[in-house]
C-alpha cells in the first residue's frame, strides 16, 4: 500500500469514527450497529471491483428491512460518509510534504515547462512576454448537480483545515486532543444541518454561491499562484511578471444564462451585476483596512508626496482616500438593489481608479528601498485588483437563437415587412445588414411588444446600461447561421448598446459543428462586420448537446474538425480567434482533466487565449479550497502556455481517415440505441431517477427545454440519470462498436500508434477508461431488477453487455489487465468510495420503487431520503453532471 493510501485511510477512518459518535448520540447504539452492518456488508460484497450476487442479496435484504423512519437517517449517514471521504481525498492532494518526498505535479508543472521551452529555443524575453500576455478565462456556471448547501460547504472547508493542523508533527497530546474535539464538533454541526435545500435556489442564490467561492477560496488563491508563477519565471529567466499581468480571469453565467430558464430575467441580471459590485467593494475594503494598518512608513516618493501633500503617513493617507471611495461604492451598489440610484462622483467606475493609488504606493515603496514591504500584502491586493477588477466577474448573457428569431418576427410583422421566420437566410442577412448600417431606430417608441419579446429587448437594455467591463460575451445557443449573430447585434443596437460587444455563436449539434466554419467565414466576409468585432472572433463549441445528439465518439471528432476549420478560416481572414469550450464536468459532457484536454486541442486553436466553462459541483472540487484552487490554476496556466508555444503536430492522414470511420461507426451505434430503439425512452425513465430529478429542488433551471423525448432533455439530467445508476451510458456508448470494428478491420496497430503519438486520441481513450472504471454493470442490474418492467429487462441486459464490450476493447487497446492499473491512487479513491456508494445505490433503488408506488409528497421523509441519496451518489462519483 502506498503512503497516500495509508494516510488517506487513516483520515477516512478518523472522520468515519467521529461521524459514528454523532449518529450514536442521536439514534443510539442499535441504529449505529445497523449502519455499520450495512457498511461492512457493502465492503464484503466487493471482491476486486465486482459486487457478488449472494452477498449483494444479503445487503439488499438488510436495506429493504429498514423502517420508513429509518430511510432518511441511513441515506444521510452514507451521504455524510462520502462527503467526509471527499474532504480526506482533497486534503491528501495538498497535505504537507517533507523534503524527502517529490513535489506534486501541479507544483512542478510550470518550472519544468519553462526549462523545456528554453531547451526548445525560446528566449527568456519571449517566455516572459508570452506568460504575461496569456488570456485564460474560466466561466463559472450554475448547474443543478451542485446539490450541497453553502453552509455545509463552509463546514467541510473547516474540517479540511483541521486535518491540515493535525498533520503537524510537533503537536503535543493536548493539541491533538483539541483538534479531535474540533473535528467532532464540526462533524456534529454538519450532521445536524439539513444538507438539502427544501426549495429550488433562485438564479440570484446561484450567483451568491459563485461569489462565495471567490470570497472563500479564489481571492486567496489568485495572489498565491501568481507569486509562484513569478518566482518560477524569475528563476528560469531572471525576468518578472509585469504588475498588470492577469493570465487567468473569471466570468460567470450565474444570473446571465437565460437559455431555457424563465427564472433569469432582465431584473435578475441587473441585480446580479450590482451584487458583484457590492461584493468586490466589500472584499477590497477588507484588504485596504489591513494595508492601512500595516503601511505606517513615512518615507515616500515625490509622486506620492505630491498626491497627499505634507502628510506624516503618506501611504495611509492615499489608502484612506481609496477606502472612502470603496465605502461609497459599496453603499451605492447596496442602495441600487432596491431603487435605481444615480452613482455619486465618489463611486469607483473605472478599474484605474482602484489600481492607480495601489500602484503609486507600490512604486514609492520600491523607490525608497522598501521593496520587501511592497512585495507583501500590497502586491497581493494589486494582483487581485488586476484579476477581479471592480466587477469581480464578467457576466455573460446567453439566450437561445429561437427567442431572437421570434422577437425579430414580431418586429418585422409589426412594421408590415412580413414574417422574419419565413424568410430564407439571404433575405434575413440582407435585412439585418441594412438595419445595422441605418442610423435611425428600427422601432417607434410606442411599440408594445409581447412579454417574450419585451424580455429579450429588456435584457439588451440592461446590457446597454451596464459598464462594459462588467460584461463578457452574448452567447447564442443553438446557433446555426450567420443571421443568428447579426440578429443579436441588431437587437443590441436597437436597445442602445453603442460599444462593440462579443456576440458569440454556440455550435452544439453535429450538423451545426460541421457548419461552424462556413458560418464564421460568411460573417467575416460581410461588409462592416469586422468593424463591429473590435477584438477576436469568439466561437463557442458545445460539448454536452453534441454528445447527446451523436455520442462522444462522433461529437469529439466533430468538435476537433470544427476547431481546425475555424483556425484556418480566421488565419486566412487575418482575424484573431478565441475558442470558448462549453465543457461539462463529466466525460459525457466533454469533461475530464483540464490539463490533458487543453494539450489535446488542434494545433493553433490555443494561441495564448483560452475560454472554458467550469460547471456545477466541479467548481467546488477544483476551486473550493485555496490550495486546491492554486493547483488547478497552475495546471491551466502551464497547459495554455504549452499549447501555445509547443502545439501538437497535426494528425497524420491515416489517423484522420480512421477517426472518420470511428466517428461514423460510433454515431450509428449510438443512435441505433438512443433514437431507433422504440423501448429506449421508456427504459431510461424506468431504470434511472430521471423523472424524480425534475421534481427535486436542485437548480433554478427546469430539467427540460420543452415537452418531448430524449431530444427535449437538457444534457445535465440526461447524464445525471445514467450516472446515478452507474451505467454511465452517454460517456461510452458508440465507442465499443467503433473500436471493435476497427480491430476487426485489422487496424489495431494504427490505433496503438494514434494513442501513442496523437494527444487528442490519447486523451479521449484516457477519459473513456476513467469513466468505464467508475461504471458498474452489477449496480445498474440491481436498479433494473427493482424498477424496470419485465418486457424492458432484455434492453438493460443488452446495454450492460455493450458496457462489458467497451471495457474489454479499452483493456485490449491499453494492454492492461485492469482498468486504471496505471493509476493506483485513482483506483484507491474509487475503491474507498464504493464501500459507501453501494448501500446508497441499493437504497436509492428501493426508495425509487417505494416513491413510484406511493406517489410520495415532495417534503415527505421518503422524498427527502431520495434526494439525499442523489446528493450522496453525486458527491461520491465527483464528476457527475
Amino acid at each position: 500500500m502506498s503512503d497516500i493510501d495509508a494516510r488517506l485511510r487513516e483520515d477516512v477512518h478518523l472522520l468515519g469514527e467521529l461521524l459514528g459518535n454523532t449518529i450514536r448520540e442521536q439514534y443510539g447504539d442499535e441504529f449505529l450497529d445497523k449502519i455499520e452492518q450495512i457498511r461492512k456488508g457493502a465492503k464484503a460484497d466487493r471482491r476486486g471491483a465486482v459486487l457478488e450476487k449472494a452477498a449483494g442479496d444479503e445487503l439488499s435484504a438488510s436495506l429493504n428491512q429498514l423502517q420508513e423512519d429509518e430511510l432518511l437517517p441511513v441515506a444521510r449517514a452514507f451521504n455524510q460518509f462520502l462527503n467526509l471521504a471527499n474532504i480526506a481525498e482533497q486534503y491528501q492532494l495538498i497535505h504537507r510534504r517533507d523534503e524527502s518526498q517529490p513535489a506534486p505535479f501541479e507544483s512542478r508543472v510550470l518550472p519544468e515547462l519553462l526549462a523545456r521551452l528554453q531547451r526548445e529555443g525560446h528566449s527568456n524575453e519571449s517566455l516572459a512576454r508570452q506568460l504575461g500576455r496569456l488570456e485564460i478565462e474560466l466561466v463559472l456556471t450554475a448547474h443543478p448537480t451542485e446539490v450541497a448547501r453553502r453552509t455545509l460547504i463552509q463546514k467541510y472547508d473547516a474540517i479540511a483545515a483541521q486535518l491540515a493542523l493535525q498533520d503537524h508533527r510537533d503537536l503535543t497530546t493536548a493539541e491533538r486532543d483539541q483538534i479531535r474535539e474540533r473535528l467532532q464538533r464540526l462533524i456534529a454541526e454538519a450532521w445536524h444541518t439539513e444538507e438539502i435545500r427544501r426549495t429550488r435556489p433562485t438564479p440570484v442564490d446561484e450567483a451568491k454561491w459563485g461569489f462565495a467561492v471567490i470570497e472563500h477560496s479564489l481571492w486567496h488563491a489568485i495572489p498565491n499562484y501568481l507569486r509562484k508563477a513569478d518566482h518560477a519565471l524569475h528563476a528560469a529567466t531572471g525576468l518578472r511578471l509585469p504588475l498588470e499581468a492577469a493570465p487567468i480571469r473569471f466570468a460567470s453565467w450565474m444570473g446571465g444564462d437565460r437559455d431555457g430558464n424563465p427564472n433569469v430575467t432582465a431584473p435578475v441580471t441587473r441585480e446580479v451585476l450590482l451584487l458583484a459590485r457590492w461584493m468586490a467593494a466589500d472584499l477590497y475594503l477588507r484588504d485596504i483596512d489591513h494595508l492601512a494598518s500595516e503601511l505606517s512608513m513615512q518615507q515616500a516618493s515625490p509622486a506620492l508626496q505630491a498626491k497627499v501633500g505634507d502628510s506624516v503617513e503618506p501611504y495611509r493617507a492615499v489608502l484612506k482616500q481609496l477606502r472612502e471611495r470603496l465605502r461609497a461604492t459599496r453603499q451605492w451598489a447596496h442602495a441600487s438593489l432596491t431603487a435605481s440610484t444615480p452613482a455619486p462622483a465618489e463611486v469607483l467606475q473605472n478599474n484605474r481608479d482602484l489600481l492607480d493609488p495601489l500602484e503609486l504606493c507600490y512604486q514609492s515603496l520600491h523607490e525608497c528601498g522598501m521593496g520587501v514591504i511592497a512585495d507583501g500584502p500590497l502586491l497581493d491586493c494589486l494582483r487581485r485588483a488586476v484579476t477581479f477588477g471592480l466587477f469581480l466577474v464578467r457576466l455573460d448573457v446567453r439566450q437561445d437563437s429561437s427567442r431572437h428569431s421570434a422577437a425579430m418576427t414580431e418586429i418585422t410583422d409589426y412594421l408590415g415587412l412580413g414574417r422574419y421566420e419565413d424568410w430564407d437566410e439571404d433575405a434575413r442577412i440582407s435585412f439585418l445588414m441594412k438595419e445595422l448600417a441605418n442610423r435611425r431606430p428600427l422601432l417607434p417608441g410606442y411599440f408594445k411588444p409581447s412579454a417574450d419579446t419585451a424580455e429579450v429587448l429588456n435584457t439588451c437594455k440592461e446590457v446597454a446600461a451596464a459598464p462594459a467591463a462588467s460584461l463578457g460575451s452574448y452567447v447564442i445557443s443553438m446557433a446555426g447561421a450567420a443571421s443568428d449573430v447579426l440578429a443579436v447585434q441588431l437587437l443590441l443596437k436597437e436597445s442602445g448598446v453603442q460599444r462593440p460587444m462579443r456576440v458569440v455563436p454556440l455550435f452544439e449539434t453535429l450538423a451545426d459543428l460541421d457548419n461552424a466554419g462556413p458560418v464564421i467565414e460568411q460573417l467575416l466576409l460581410l461588409p462592416g462586420y469586422r468593424a463591429r468585432l473590435q477584438g477576436p472572433q469568439e466561437v463557442m463549441i458545445g460539448y454536452s448537446d453534441s454528445a447527446k445528439d451523436a455520442g462522444t465518439t462522433a461529437a469529439a471528432w466533430a468538435q476537433y474538425r470544427a476547431q481546425e476549420r475555424l483556425v484556418d478560416i480566421c488565419r486566412e481572414q487575418q482575424v484573431e480567434l478565441l475558442l470558448f469550450h462549453g465543457r461539462g464536468g463529466t466525460v459525457g459532457r466533454g469533461g475530464g482533466p483540464a490539463h490533458a484536454a487543453i494539450l489535446s486541442q488542434p494545433p493553433g486553436s490555443v494561441a495564448g487565449r483560452f475560454r472554458t466553462t467550469e460547471q456545477g459541483e466541479m467548481i467546488r472540487f477544483k476551486f473550493g479550497l485555496p490550495d486546491i484552487a492554486e493547483q488547478n490554476l497552475n495546471l491551466y496556466l502551464a497547459a495554455v502556455l504549452e499549447a501555445t508555444l509547443l502545439p501538437p503536430p497535426p494528425p497524420e492522414p491515416a489517423w484522420r481517415h480512421l477517426m472518420d470511420e470511428l466517428a461514423a461507426d460510433g454515431v450509428s451505434a449510438y443512435r441505433a440505441v438512443v433514437r431507433e430503439n422504440p423501448q429506449f425512452v421508456e427504459y431510461f425513465r424506468q431504470s434511472t431517477p430521471e423523472q424524480e430529478l425534475g421534481r427535486l429542488p436542485l437548480g433554478s433551471r427546469p430539467a427540460k427545454r420543452r415537452a418531448g423525448g430524449i431530444e427535449s432533455l437538457r444534457a445535465i439530467p440526461w447524464i445525471f440519470g445514467w450516472t446515478q445508476t452507474r451505467l454511465m451510458l452517454p460517456a461510452w456508448l458508440g465507442w465499443e462498436a467503433a473500436l471493435s470494428k476497427a480491430l476487426e478491420r485489422g487496424e489495431g496497430e494504427l490505433l496503438g500508434q494514434m494513442r501513442e503519438q496523437w494527444p487528442f486520441f490519447r486523451t479521449r481513450i484516457d477519459m473513456l477508461e476513467m469513466v468505464l472504471a467508475k461504471a458498474d454493470a452489477d449496480i445498474a442490474r440491481l436498479y433494473d431488477e427493482r424498477l424496470v418492467q419485465p418486457d424492458l429487462l432484455p434492453l438493460g441486459a443488452h446495454l450492460r453487455d455493450l458496457l462489458s464490450q467497451a471495457c474489454n476493447v479499452v483493456l485490449g487497446l491499453t494492454g492492461q489487465s485492469q482498468l486504471l492499473a496505471h493509476s493506483p491512487d485513482t483506483l484507491e479513491f474509487i475503491r474507498l468510495r464504493n464501500t459507501y456508494l453501494d448501500p446508497l445505490h441499493l437504497l436509492q433503488a428501493e426508495l425509487l420503487a417505494r416513491s413510484r408506488q406511493q406517489e410520495a409528497a415532495q417534503d415527505s421523509p421518503l422524498e427527502q431520503a431520495l434526494l439525499v441519496s442523489v446528493a450522496g451518489i453525486a458527491a461520491g462519483l465527483r464528476n457527475t453532471g
